[in-house]
């Protein structure tokens, strides 16, 4: 996998590099260095250069002997600090994106431009910038836009899983599209996804069953329609929907069950499970198997059913020796019962709490994504995830030898995220606060 793919910026530019210049950034130190200066300016309202420099030694992207040492730089051998000359060539680039800007009336005083004022508790990627928040030696979590972050990826993706903004009618802190604009947010979400699905590649796409027709107790068919628009305008074809009991979801609709009692609490989450080509998909439910029961054990050791019997009309038909095959386990059903909260978010959430930064409000249980990746990949594929959030499916590629790449929206998500993946081969963060 390219890396440097991962850090395009908008219309053929690269992070790192002034307008113009179509280069790469390989170097994770250099990564580094850029996303530090891009957070000292983020986390303050003006900076001089001489304040810039100070902060970036006391975070560790600088020594302050890289920063003092100068050695004769050109034709006229004069001598320059090399590290100065980096950091004041990485603002130059942050001015030329529009992410930082001269405070008007001063000669020495820098901010932070609109583009990177938090906004609440988040902040957003800047439109058309992206950059590596942390990668693995098997993938990479970039924070951006998704819809230009994989519209820069040119490699064959095998899976996708994704749990994208639910159309809630009181937003969470990252916000979401109503139920109007909720089909085409997706399929914009996914159509550079799609574009490099290869043959039988799998979109496994986790939406809201708890969405209502506004002031009524009816359900919306908002999922019906976005299903058929991702058929009909990006060639998808149903799968199956698989559901995702969660026993420690919140009693709700509150409205409707609780108060008028005229529905019942929603129990499940549907993963709609879509491919390009149902003839080549690549699924496999071997590599899901799950233990036999005691009971079926011992029938195999019987050898099987004794009786003969007949159910639903001849439909389902018992014959002796029945069951009595040697099997590796049994093929699960299309239902995954798993809880919201598992020990594989605690890192995370460990980190937002030390740095005091927002903890993201719905993340995928590990048991959840780890099912998805084993059944609808192989070894070596390429795994991504548009809507991080947490990085759970990045981590269920990453423990089952999948390659991934992943983008996020919001920095806080993205950074404290990295923390998930510090015990894996190859990790750097590249991403701090």
């Amino acid at each position: 996998m390219n890396h440097a793919l991962s850090v395009e910026t908008a219309p053929r530019q690269r992070v790192g590099c002034p307008a113009g210049n179509v280069k790469s950034v390989d170097s994770a130190g250099q990564m580094d260095l850029f996303g530090s200066v891009l957070n000292v300016y983020a986390g303050a309202a003006q900076v001089t250069n001489e304040q810039l420099f100070s902060a970036l030694c006391k975070t560790g992207a600088l020594s302050e002997e890289e920063i003092h040492r100068r050695v004769p730089i050109g034709q006229s051998g004069e001598l320059h600090s090399v590290a100065k000359r980096k950091v004041r060539w990485y603002q130059q680039t942050l001015k030329k994106l529009g992410l930082i800007e001269k405070v008007p009336g001063s000669r020495a005083l820098w901010r932070a431009a609109a583009g990177l004022v938090k906004d609440g508790d988040l902040t957003p990627a800047p439109a058309g910038v992206h950059m590596v928040a942390f990668s693995t030696r098997l993938g990479v979590a970039i924070w951006g836009d998704c819809r230009t972050v994989f519209a820069a990826l040119d490699e064959p993706i095998h899976l996708c899983i994704t749990s994208p903004p639910y159309c809630l009618s009181r937003p969470r802190a990252y916000g979401n599209p109503n139920q109007s604009e909720y089909v085409d947010f997706i399929c914009e979400s996914l159509e550079p996804i799609v574009r490099h699905l290869v043959p039988g590649g799998s979109i496994a796409l986790n939406v809201s069953n708890d969405i209502f027709m506004p002031g009524s107790p009816a359900r919306s068919m908002y999922q019906e329609r976005l299903l058929l628009a991702l058929h009909d305008r990006l060639g998808l074809y149903k799968m199956d929907t698989l559901q995702w009991v969660n026993p420690s979801k919140a009693p709700g609709p509150i409205a409707w069950a609780s108060k008028k009692r005229v529905q019942l609490n929603v129990g499940y989450e549907p993963i709609h499970w879509l491919t390009n080509d149902p003839h080549r998909v690549r699924s496999n439910n071997q590599r899901v198997l799950q233990p036999h029961s005691e009971r079926h054990l011992k029938l195999i050791a019987d050898g099987g059913e004794k009786r003969t019997a007949s159910y639903g009309d001849g439909a389902n038909r018992i014959r002796p020796g029945a069951f009595g095959r040697v099997t590796e386990g049994k093929i699960p059903r299309n239902v995954i019962q798993a809880g919201h909260r598992c020990a594989h978010q605690s890192p995370a959430r460990a980190a937002a709490a030390a740095h005091g930064l927002p903890v993201h409000g719905a993340a995928m249980p590990f048991a959840v994504a780890d099912f998805l990746v084993k059944f609808l990949s192989e070894e070596g594929d390429l795994v991504v995830d548009n809507f991080a959030g947490l990085k759970t499916s990045a981590e269920a590629a990453e423990v089952n030898g999948r390659r991934w790449v992943t983008s996020e929206l919001h920095h806080e998500y993205a950074f404290c995220g990295s923390y998930r993946f510090e015990q894996f081969d190859g990790f750097q963060r590249n991403l701090s606060l």
